[in-house]
């Protein structure tokens, strides 16, 4: 066969440009590209896992504040309720007092009328027994035609008033 003895003169030249060939493509990219392509990897990763620290960082330095904000204004909040709590107190002690300033105020208006009260009710009294008196009196004297002693109307008519 004719392209068996071929073989042989064609094999070692094909055997030797394929081998330039890959070479060439070795040293191009293996030894030109792909270190460039790794080295920009690699920036990448590293500047990725960077952002990731700095960004825990933050988040973590901001957690803090927010909890350094919350104790603060915790602290502010049971100020102020207490602050509210002693303004109140205040104005409880001040309506207590002005209250109880106002009653002593109405108590001895009271006791006063009830003095004034009891002064007209025993003059009243008093009139009610003479007019009485004397009214019994000029009764007596008009049905029976006898003078009544105004001691003894008097009387009577105490009498009938404590009955």
């Amino acid at each position: 066969m004719p392209q068996i003895s071929q073989l042989a003169a064609t094999y070692a030249s094909q055997i030797f440009w394929m081998l330039v060939f890959f070479g060439f493509i070795f040293f191009v990219i293996g030894r030109g590209m792909v270190p460039k392509v790794m080295a920009t990897v690699d920036a990448r990763d590293k500047q990725i896992a960077d952002d990731l620290a700095a960004a825990e960082a933050a988040r973590k330095a901001a957690d803090e504040q927010e909890e350094a904000w919350r104790v603060q204004s915790n602290a502010q909040r049971s100020e102020a309720q207490a602050l509210i709590a002693k303004a109140k107190a205040d104005a409880a002690a001040a309506s207590e007092n002005s209250l109880a300033k106002a009653n002593a105020k109405i108590d001895a208006r009271l006791s006063e009328a009830d003095a004034r009260i009891a002064v007209a009710r025993s003059d009243a009294l008093k009139e009610i027994e003479a007019v009485a008196s004397e009214a019994a009196g000029d009764i007596v004297a008009r049905l029976t035609g006898a003078s009544v002693d105004a001691k003894a109307a008097s009387a009577a008519v105490k009498e009938a008033l404590n009955a």
